[in-house]
């Protein structure tokens, strides 16, 4: 099974880079084989679908926004769980309605599993850093376990 796993973020905003930081850390300390694949994305919308065509299952890293959670905290969604994934601006759509063009246009070469890995900041980090705050540093490692255990699962299966 052709995995995809990628780190969306920008890597100049702060904790908004997190997903950058969560795959840069993985791809240090981690061995997988060659059926997994890493990549950072600092986009979405049709350029993200572009990047994960062709993979049978996708592992997408992001900063997510939700005020009613805890900072830091680090969950696996579906993608029915967002309306837009990563920040869209005028000249694109959201992830969510990118698939559903790709879908609509007749591709077969999405993944059919597709889930998110989301690290719960700030809204909207405004201030220029290449660096996480000290509450975002730690929930790294959390999620680097996290996608290791999803890739060791994967990679059972496939044996």
């Amino acid at each position: 099974m052709k995995t995809i796993v990628v780190g969306i973020g920008n890597p100049i905003l702060g904790d908004d880079g997190v997903g950058i930081h969560i795959i840069r850390n993985l791809q240090k300390t981690h061995e997988y084989p060659d059926h997994i694949c890493f990549e950072e994305a600092a986009t979405g919308g049709m350029n993200l679908v572009d990047l994960i065509h062709g993979f049978d299952k996708a592992i997408l890293i992001d900063a997510v926004s939700f005020d009613e959670k805890e900072k830091g905290l680090v969950e696996l969604y579906c993608l029915d769980s967002f309306s837009t994934l990563h920040a869209t601006n005028p000249h694109d759509v959201s992830f969510p309605e990118a698939l559903s063009l790709a879908h609509q246009l007749g591709d077969k070469e999405i993944p059919k599993e597709i889930c998110i890995l989301g690290v719960n900041i700030k809204a909207n980090p405004s201030e220029f850093s290449e660096s996480l705050s000290p509450l975002i540093q730690k929930s790294v490692s959390t999620a680097v376990r996290m996608i290791d255990e999803l890739l060791k699962n994967n990679m059972s299966k496939n044996t």
